[in-house]
């Protein structure tokens, strides 16, 4: 395996094309070489997109961690910059955040702004082989480009924690401080400063509430209005690590309440677990920060992959990307406050070509297929469910592969079935079905579906349900088929997109259908 200073230089010499590569999904990032996890350190400053990320520049797989960095201006389009931050005397750098010191809290800025970065260093206590977590600064005064190390690092460490790590750190401004939510082991704990560097233990939450079987990682939360209206409530992402004992593997959960600056109130049972996405493949799922206010929107993004299998899935010279942005909403549904989810509307500008039907009967006898030379889609169904029979949506591949979405209506289950996706046999647990309740809407359910060479994103009534999973198919998927397992079901409307791959060379955007397994 070359190093990444060898992979990057025989990718310049090679003009290495990633539109050529079976599985480098094309409108997702993914780095150009090595390992990629967590995303970190996520700010928009002055017209740009950060997203750092754990990255081990010398690996396909987990390792002494670094921060990658990528920038965009619309979220779509992304430029991989030079690694941001590597591991110093005080450790390796673990997952964290970023914000915009706008008022010059730190001091790192003369009385100016800039970024800080708040993240976690992670080593060995000395004469002994005990992790120790410790949380510490940086800062850049050039947009990112370079950072530099606090001296006075760490700014917050206890000793009694094993899991100390993963700080989220935001501007609350009513309260005139800044707000860490740190993850620790089994609950999350919330820290307070008035200049990032000195931190005043607050409160904790979550010791006996919400899902425990793994532990706990990547906090973030923030607060969003209800159907777009004044009332306004607080959300508490935590991500859950992999345990052997449970088949999903790592997942994400949140907590929807009240945070007056101190204190997480959580206003659904201990035991409600509500999770973010019921695919596969969504992990560590996480904000930006300082996105303008008149923006008006929450924008996440997460890592697409699972620790049950991420180190293990087949993709040659680099491993780990990025789900589509999603923007984060609370909608009130039967009385219950809940989180939905769509990608940003930015990744419509990748559509190419668009067809349209309406008003399509299928049965298993008589189902829908279309041919496609794509294996980049946007695929819009609406679907009338009150016929009682399963329906399915088949991508298939000129090999023997095929992903399943489909939607049971009498149990009112939305699903993926990827057990026959194409290369599976690369951990027992990855070839499954799996999904979630569903309820129809006026006897319908509308799917916005995302096809990416080898991952299928799918958001269900504007976002209800998601599903995220990787698949790896034998040949690139040709066919979109649709039919009823038994009976009929009817199409009120289907869209299918061709999609723009964002991978450009020689200034050409666009597929080429040639590709070989890198």
């Amino acid at each position: 395996m070359p190093t990444y200073r060898q992979a990057a230089a025989l990718v310049q010499s090679a003009g290495t094309d990633y539109s050529k590569e079976s599985y480098r999904p094309q409108f997702h990032y993914s780095p150009p070489a090595m390992w990629l996890n967590d995303p970190n350190g996520m700010v928009y400053f002055e017209g740009e997109y950060h997203l750092m990320y754990q990255h081990h520049p010398e690996s396909t797989v987990w390792g002494p961690m670094h921060w990658g960095h990528a920038v965009s201006k619309d979220l779509v389009n992304w430029e991989t910059l030079p690694v941001a931050m590597s591991p110093d005397h005080n450790g390796a750098i673990f997952s964290g955040s970023a914000v915009v010191d706008w008022k010059d809290t730190s001091g790192f800025f003369d009385g100016g702004s800039g970024l800080v970065a708040i993240f976690t260093h992670a080593d060995i206590y000395p004469d002994s082989d005990r992790p120790r977590q410790r949380q510490s600064l940086a800062y850049s005064k050039d947009k990112g480009r370079s950072w530099s190390f606090y001296a006075g690092n760490p700014v917050l460490s206890d000793t009694g924690i094993t899991d100390f790590r993963d700080p989220k750190v935001f501007w609350m401004e009513e309260a005139g401080v800044w707000v860490m939510v740190l993850a620790c082991g089994d609950h999350i704990r919330f820290y307070r400063s008035a200049n990032l560097k000195d931190w005043d233990f607050a409160s904790e939450f979550g010791k006996s509430e919400g899902s425990h079987y793994g532990v706990w990682e990547c906090p973030d939360l923030f607060e969003l209005s209800v159907d777009g209206s004044n009332l306004k409530k607080w959300v508490l992402l935590v991500s859950i690590g992999d345990n052997p004992d449970y088949p999903e593997g790592s997942k994400t959960q949140y907590f929807i309440g009240s945070f007056d600056g101190w204190k997480f109130v959580n206003e659904n049972a201990p035991d409600t677990v509500l999770w973010l996405d019921e695919g596969r493949d969504n992990y560590a799922a996480v904000s930006w920060s300082d996105i303008p206010e008149e923006a008006g929107r929450r924008v996440i993004i997460g890592w697409m992959s699972n620790w049950s299998y991420a180190r293990q899935i087949p993709t040659g010279s680099w491993r780990g990307a990025m789900t589509l942005p999603r923007v984060l909403s609370l909608t009130s549904r039967t009385g219950t406050v809940v989180l939905s989810q769509m990608p940003v509307q930015e990744i419509e500008q990748l559509r190419k070509e668009s067809l349209s039907w309406s008003d399509v009967s299928v049965t298993r006898e008589a189902p829908f297929i279309h041919g496609t030379n794509d294996d980049l889609l946007e695929i819009e169904v609406d679907l009338d469910i009150r016929s009682g029979d399963e329906v399915q949506i088949k991508l298939r591949s000129s090999g023997q592969s095929e992903t399943i979405i489909g939607y049971d209506p009498e149990r009112e289950w939305l699903f993926i079935d990827r057990s026959q996706s194409g290369l599976t046999d690369f951990n027992p647990s990855f070839a499954c079905k799996h999904g979630a309740r569903l309820a129809p809407e006026n006897g319908s359910i509308k799917l916005r579906i995302w096809l990416d060479r080898s991952v299928v994103e799918v958001f269900a009534n504007e976002g209800l349900v998601a599903l995220t999973d990787q698949i790896f198919p034998d040949e690139p998927i040709d066919t979109v088929w649709i039919g009823a397992e038994t009976g009929k079901a009817e199409l009120h409307s289907l869209h299918i997109h061709t999609l723009h791959s964002i991978h450009m060379l020689h200034g050409s955007i666009g597929q080429i259908s040639r590709r070989v397994h890198v």
